[in-house]
């Protein structure tokens, strides 16, 4: 451990010796090369819900590891196990890639989380473009995984290609994990941290995520995500489907029952009906509702983006917290219904409702587990159905919060100055990203989410695309970021 006298004048030494200029007139005259990079990556259908691309996928963990061989990372492949289908077969789950560059025990290590799996996408679905052929059109680079997540990835390893084509030390150690199943749960993934956590992540000072989007053309910085509880409320009555006009009138309908409690979910108004949820929701303090005064955020665009002349709440602090703070309720669908074109007259003899409840702090999955099932049982009691009722949580991932005065995102800011030449929106996602709680339940690691994918690059969606700006620009911003956490004290 060296003394905070010598440290310091490591850091006097450090700031006149940062090379910013150089590292990213680099970038601009190599960004051609990383755009074909991004275009030999979007070519591999990555995808890992689709077990018959299991050999594309495994491929696509090759190609990362190759590219951060070459570039002098020390890599490891690491065996996760295997996944086991819906017919009783398995099948092996891609491996976990990660690299360590630099071991010097004087400065801060780092570790960069990604995902180079992605969703499905075919034309069909209503792409413009072909999904696994990159397009550059417009100042955009289209194609599935542009920006959720392999540009981001691929702007993390030219961030450090760069470092090492200049022959310029990092600023800090760095270790990359990157995984192939994020997109279907991570399987296997909590059980390797768990597994590594005194050995891989022992040095890791600080877990960096860049998973996410920004909330509008302004950078941005997030600091926290909802969890998610995913429900299955299953409604079983006759042995058999019937036929409507025979049956009709002479049966309680599971469909008639399984609507009526849905319907005892929500409010017209947007008002979470079980008891015990909205009680258990941190209250909004003066300086985080400061803080959402300050984002920018147009509700006008907001609105004519989703297609709609109304939305729940008419400010923009009220509609922010409502999207990132505040738990919500969402009906997704249900299973046995009819649903394809025609006019078939029957009556399901079981259907599942399947719904999700969105988690902000301070709420606990296991106790919103049961404050559902106990409170739909409820409402189905009095009913007096004879049909049965089985309400299940399929998924429980907790919510995450970082405090966002923590040296990191003083760090992040001052990168995003540097490059950017604005100060970033501080912002918290709507959606769940479980390994951000993952990390902090089993590592106690500081973890930052800095983003570079646009708020309308369509993740998951028809014609995903990242900005070849946000692209280059964001390789800037991660050279940036390592020099500002090296600026971070050590004590």
């Amino acid at each position: 451990m060296i003394s905070i006298s010598v440290f310091c004048l490591l850091l006097c030494t450090g700031a006149s010796a940062f090379r910013f200029e150089e590292l990213t007139q680099y970038v601009n005259t190599h960004q051609d090369e990383f755009v074909e990079t991004l275009r030999q990556w979007i070519a591999v259908e990555s995808d890992s819900s689709d077990v018959t691309k299991r050999a594309d996928l495994h491929r696509m963990m090759d190609v990362t590891a190759e590219k951060l061989r070459l570039i002098g990372g020390k890599v490891e492949m690491i065996d996760i196990g295997t996944q086991t289908l819906a017919n009783g077969s398995s099948i092996d789950l891609p491996k976990v890639v990660t690299a360590q560059f630099g071991d010097d025990p004087s400065k801060h290590t780092v570790c960069v989380y990604g995902h180079v799996d992605v969703q499905p996408a075919k034309m069909e679905d209503g792409w413009s473009t072909e999904p696994y052929e990159l397009t550059d059109l417009n100042g955009n680079l289209y194609g599935r995984g542009a920006s959720d997540n392999k540009a981001p990835v691929l702007a993390w390893i030219h961030a450090l290609e760069v470092y090492k084509a200049l022959n310029i030390d990092l600023p800090v150690n760095v270790k990359l994990l990157i995984e192939g199943m994020e997109e279907t749960g991570s399987n296997g993934l909590e059980q390797m941290i768990v597994a590594h956590k005194d050995s891989f992540f022992s040095a890791v000072d600080f877990i960096i995520i860049s998973d996410c989007v920004w909330l509008s053309k302004r950078p941005a910085i997030t600091y926290g995500t909802r969890g998610n509880c995913y429900f299955c409320a299953e409604v079983e009555g006759p042995k058999k489907d019937l036929h409507s006009g025979v049956y009709g009138g002479t049966v309680v309908e599971p469909m008639t029952d399984l609507i009526g409690i849905l319907d005892k979910l929500i409010s017209s108004s947007g008002q979470i009906l079980v008891p015990g949820i909205r009680e258990a929701v941190a209250p909004l303090g003066d300086e985080e509702w400061s803080r959402y005064q300050d984002i920018e955020f147009d509700l006008q665009s907001f609105k004519q983006d989703i297609g709609l002349t109304q939305l729940m709440y008419s400010n923009k602090v009220d509609l922010l917290a409502h999207r990132w703070r505040h738990p919500t309720v969402s009906i997704h669908g249900i299973e046995g219904a009819f649903s394809s074109p025609g006019t078939k007259t029957v009556i399901p003899a079981k259907v599942i409702g399947k719904f999700s409840i969105r988690q902000v702090p301070d709420m606990d999955p296991a106790v919103v587990e049961k404050q559902v099932t106990d409170y739909l049982h409820s409402v189905f009691a009095k009913r007096k159905s004879p049909n049965k009722l089985n309400v299940t949580m399929v998924i429980g991932a907790k919510p995450w919060l970082a405090d966002p005065k923590h040296p990191l995102f003083e760090a992040g800011k001052a990168a995003v100055k540097r490059v950017f030449d604005v100060e970033p929106d501080l912002i918290r996602e709507g959606g769940t990203i479980p390994i951000a709680r993952t990390f902090q339940d089993v590592t106690g690691k500081s973890i930052i989410m800095l983003p570079i994918g646009g708020f309308d690059d369509g993740l998951h969606s028809q014609n995903e695309k990242i900005s070849r700006h946000n692209y280059i620009e964001g390789t800037k911003l991660f050279i940036a970021y390592l020099y500002e956490v090296s600026q971070i004290k050590k004590y």
